[in-house]
């Protein structure tokens, strides 16, 4: 007789997990108790038990601040999400009729929105109905730290500050230009020279990566630009410069050349050209691809990307 080895059970159970998953993604557990129909007693034994037999406090509990991780509680949080996904995977593959179904969590760098997101929320969708789209638009650390937490699936964002932790998959480049008000002194130039704009406001679209970028690209020049106004906001940016007040540099076009207000604008390539800004598709190689998962980046990669 050929000796096996003995396989215990493990001490805890995927309720568990799931309950204390729930409760930091709803940040109460009042709050994931009703998602889950459960009693908030349950959910606060359940956690108990489960720190109970990891031997470790996973999560501080206060009823006025919610629920904090602890570094435990971190570690085991992003195990427990991927255990959860694979459990929900088997579920499909054993009791699913073949086609992709559940959700995918999508993140995306919010001036990357409005070209990434309709093919996939329509044509993607249309593709798969049985598949659940979600979005979130978020900067590209944030994006990362949700991508290695597990509460995305995929990111799009620029190739820039993106963690070595993730695969990746190219889909287009683009060139940094500068937004000009249509009756700036130079709106009738080919290109525009930072050195000539150098001494003029410039309105910083500050939102990591781009705000670095813009300013790495005047400083391997050795210029600093004069910045006027930081935004957040990519129209904001646009709508400001067709007022007159400064200048831009942006990396993501769109086809309208008016702003927010219908003022007009003009884009011009910058000379001589910057390094090209390269679009990334990431996702995380320390956890299992789900099919449905897999099916959206493999689309991403067939589409015809403006550039």
């Amino acid at each position: 007789m050929t000796d096996r080895p003995v396989r215990s059970l493990p001490p805890f159970s995927l309720r568990q997990l799931a309950y204390l998953v729930t409760a930091v993604d709803e940040g109460t557990l009042t709050r994931a108790a009703a998602v889950l129909h459960v009693s908030s007693s349950a959910m606060s034994d359940a956690i108990t038990e489960l720190e109970s037999v990891m031997g470790e406090q996973l999560c501080i509990r206060r009823r006025a601040h919610g629920i904090t991780l602890t570094p435990a509680g971190q570690q085991l949080v992003a195990h427990a999400r991927s255990m959860l996904a694979e459990a929900e995977e088997l579920q499909r593959a054993v009791g699913g009729s073949g086609s992709l179904t559940g959700p995918i969590a999508i993140g995306c760098y919010p001036t990357l929105a409005p070209t990434i997101l309709p093919p996939l929320l329509q044509d993607f969708a249309e593709l798969h109905p049985g598949i659940e789209l979600s979005i979130h638009e978020a900067t590209q650390d944030q994006l990362a730290e949700r991508l290695r937490s597990g509460r995305i699936d995929v990111a799009f964002v620029y190739d820039m500050l993106v963690p070595a932790a993730t695969a990746r998959s190219r889909l287009y480049a683009l060139q940094a230009h500068v937004v000009l008000a249509a009756d700036h002194r130079f709106a009738h130039q080919d290109s525009i020279r930072l050195e000539d704009l150098v001494d003029e406001d410039l309105i910083l679209l500050d939102a990591a990566p781009s705000s670095e970028h813009t300013l790495s690209i005047f400083a391997e020049r050795g210029l600093q630009p004069r910045v006027r106004h930081r935004t957040t906001s990519f129209e904001a940016v646009r709508t400001l410069v067709a007022r007159g007040i400064g200048y831009g540099v942006l990396v993501s076009r769109v086809a309208n050349a008016a702003s927010y207000e219908g003022l007009p604008l003009v884009s011009k390539p910058i000379a001589p050209a910057v390094r090209p800004v390269a679009v990334d598709m990431i996702w995380s190689h320390e956890r299992p691809v789900t099919a449905r998962t897999k099916a959206l980046i493999e689309y991403s990669q067939t589409i015809a990307w403006p550039e």
